[in-house]
């Protein structure tokens, strides 16, 4: 195996009283995970929760104190968007970035739909189309292909021009992920182009092993979308070298209250979930190396827990850059 390219992706937590200190932490942590040399630092994207709420308006400012990583999010749920107006976010935030944008999206009735849905949409918006569908309205309007017939213009203070999403961010449209956990979703994420992230959430088709379900998933889509195409793994990885005894035992006692959720299928869906990697370097090394599911993809992404502070965030992340990636390929930028 040989890990070319490293990402963190980081849930961007802040307190209820004072979301502008979580949110500092958060973009701070970008400029330390890109001094670090990550080639990407991932945001997820989160509703009503103490998280980021508007990825696009966040990775623009994360692009204003980065220079290099790539600016990433997992995922956008894409029922709450509107197809050009989010394209036209994304592309301004790309242009401010100098095209180091990854979008992922998901599909299907958003979280917490039952609370926010009325007060998204005008209309009954169950009646809507969340699915697929929406994320290829958005691909296309990054296209960035002129609106009307070809004799089509509009006319603003000293300008007369052909229509089109503004400012139009050439590439963009091929940085664009789906994070898929079923083989339906990684077979329209290779028809639509786009490319496939794997979480650490899947459904067991065909077997209650995870690394088993989420290598066929990954084989499936290499197969089906018949170009070149990137593949990302993410996994919760938790060194202990360079932390302090005390936070040696809480990362410990972390993993093992998420332990049970591994232990079987969950749900008509059979949902599996990957254990969390934790242990020393050496260990997490060996761990990584079994794993048959990142041996298959040259991208490797760090899902930081929700529970942590930054400096714990930073510990983790030093250490990996230190001590794990090298040893699995990883040559920093």
């Amino acid at each position: 195996m040989s890990i070319r390219t490293l990402h963190f992706l980081t849930p961007g937590n802040f307190a209820d009283d004072d979301p502008y200190a979580g949110l500092e932490a958060t973009l701070q942590l970008f400029e330390y995970g890109e001094r670090l040399g990550f080639d990407g630092a991932w945001i997820r994207q989160r509703h009503l929760e103490h998280g980021v709420g508007s990825a696009a308006v966040f990775l623009a400012a994360a692009g204003q104190r980065t220079s290099r990583v790539q600016l990433g999010t997992a995922v956008i749920p894409i029922g709450y968007e509107s197809p050009f107006r989010l394209a036209e976010d994304l592309s301004l935030a790309d242009v401010l970035s100098q095209g180091r944008l990854q979008v992922g999206f998901s599909a299907g009735t958003p979280p917490h739909a039952d609370l926010i849905g009325d007060l998204v949409f005008d209309g009954d918006w169950r009646s809507f189309d969340l699915s697929y569908h929406r994320i290829a309205r958005l691909r296309d309007n990054l296209r960035g292909e002129f609106i009307g017939g070809p004799d089509t213009v509009i006319q603003s203070p000293g300008n007369v021009q052909r229509p089109r999403l503004q400012p139009y961010s050439k590439g963009l449209v091929d940085r664009l992920w789906y994070g898929g956990g079923s083989l339906r979703s990684v077979r329209w994420a290779a028809s639509a182009g786009l490319n496939f992230l794997a979480g650490n959430i899947v459904s067991g088709e065909g077997t209650d092993d995870f690394v088993a379900a989420q290598l066929a998933h990954i084989r499936e889509y290499r197969a089906a979308v018949g170009r070149p195409a990137r593949i990302a793994v993410g996994r919760v990885v938790v060194p202990l070298d360079s932390a302090d005894p005390a936070t040696r035992r809480r990362y410990l006692a972390y993993a093992e209250s998420r332990r049970e959720r591994t232990l079987k299928p969950h749900g008509e869906r059979r949902t599996l979930f990957a254990p969390d990697v934790i242990g020393t370097s050496a260990e997490i090394v060996d761990r990584l190396r079994a794993d048959a599911a990142v041996q298959e993809v040259d991208e490797l992404r760090l899902e930081l827990p929700y529970e942590f502070n930054r400096s714990e965030y930073e510990q983790i992340l030093h250490d990996v850059v230190h001590s794990v990636a090298p040893a699995l390929g990883w040559q920093r930028s």
